[in-house]
């Protein structure tokens, strides 16, 4: 029960990699309070017993920031985590293909989604961070360190998620570690941008095994895989000197080989 007593907010925290990291919190004794988006999402977070506590809400929005964090707040006592997860993908849109009348909706959408929902958030919960000693942890991806992870829209968001992530280690030190954890691909479902009319990308065994293909490991990434760079980084027991810093849990992309992924293979 590594998390006994502390209290996290996890915002995108309905499904994929989000969900997780709220069951691996709980499990770990936490008490997590949830945003999402979807209501049926939230319906079934709620049913996860008394240390849950999810809101429905836009997670782009500051009402709903303020929303969550509120009542994460009243109903367990304060706050000691805050873990953003929310995220869109761009469904590998490269510039060739984006229509050029519709770059400004796109870039909107994404920026605001991946970039902004995490700035609000770290807005609206910093000083109870800071007053609690907590920390931060921001979701990247490989498509914060390497290309074609897909479009130059989604690539460019993650880009200032790390951005981000290093201004607010610096500006929050010394009472607020801010970390991050970058995922490589990870077979979950992933909502599309409306803006360029595409759907959700959902977990297949093609998209699986597309995605073990081209990591040294040769894994294909559930979202489960992650969690326990979570959970490391928000136990301050095992992580107190670490911040500014990101775990790639991508398979080894930064050690791929030219000739061939990995030397066994």
């Amino acid at each position: 029960m590594a998390l006994e007593g502390k209290v996290a907010l996890v915002t995108g925290g309905g499904s994929g990699i989000g969900l997780a990291v709220v069951e691996a919190f709980a499990a770990a004794g936490a008490r997590v309070g949830v945003l999402d988006i979807s209501l049926e999402k939230v319906e079934e977070l709620n049913g996860l017993g008394e240390n849950v506590l999810a809101v429905c809400g836009d997670a782009t929005s500051l009402e709903a920031n303020e929303a969550v964090f509120g009542e994460t707040v009243e109903a367990f006592g304060g706050l000691d985590a805050l873990v953003c997860c929310v995220g869109l993908w761009d469904n590998q849109a490269k510039m060739k293909r984006l229509p050029k009348e519709k770059i400004d909706a796109a870039f909107e959408e994404i920026f605001a989604t991946n970039v902004k929902s995490y700035v609000l958030a770290t807005k609206v919960s910093m000083d109870a961070l800071v007053e609690s000693g907590g920390n931060i942890v921001y979701t990247l991806s490989n498509s914060a360190f390497y290309p074609d992870g897909g479009g130059p829209l989604y690539m460019a968001s993650k880009f200032a998620v790390r951005g981000l992530l290093v201004e607010m280690a610096y500006e929050l030190a010394p009472k607020v570690r801010v970390n991050g954890v970058a995922p490589g691909g990870t077979s979950t479902p992933i909502g599309g941008l409306k803006s360029l009319e595409q759907r959700p990308m959902l977990g297949t065994e093609e998209m699986k095994e597309g995605l073990k293909s081209i990591n040294p490991l040769q894994l294909d990434f559930g979202a489960e895989d992650h969690v326990g760079a979570y959970l490391y980084l928000a136990d301050e027991s095992l992580s107190r000197g670490v911040t500014g810093g990101i775990i790639n849990s991508d398979g080894g992309l930064g050690s791929r080989g030219f000739s061939k992924i990995a030397g066994l293979l």
